[in-house]
């Protein structure tokens, strides 16, 4: 045989192989696809991910106590900043002391006409 010949042999060998495994690729997606639907395995990877992320959010919380505490603090004094502010004398309630001194002219054009 000449080399040419061999050649193509040996590639038409080579391409059927191929074909062969990726018929067999294609027949273990579709008995895979029957005992799990895409859905399904979408939502057991979104699961995975969340307890991954979840675990990944516990290592790094008990590496960082300290950082930790110091975020919870300062989320609980924003909530509470009026409270605070108010026990100061910074809160609104000191500044409607300090407005209600004035006059209160929404009163008295309803005056002026015998309202």
């Amino acid at each position: 045989m000449s080399d040419r010949k061999i050649r193509m042999l040996e590639d038409k060998y080579l391409r059927d192989s191929a074909r062969a495994l990726l018929e067999a690729d294609i027949q273990h997606l579709k008995t895979d696809l029957v005992q799990k639907s895409i859905g399904t395995r979408i939502i057991d990877r979104a699961k995975e991910g969340a307890i991954d992320l979840y675990e990944e959010a516990i290592d790094v919380a008990e590496d960082n106590k300290g950082a930790l505490a110091a975020l919870v603090a300062a989320i609980v004094v924003w909530f509470a900043r009026n409270p605070i502010l108010s026990i100061f004398g910074f809160g609104p309630e000191a500044e409607e002391e300090e407005e209600g001194d004035g006059w209160d002219l929404r009163d008295e054009p309803a005056e002026h006409f015998g309202r």
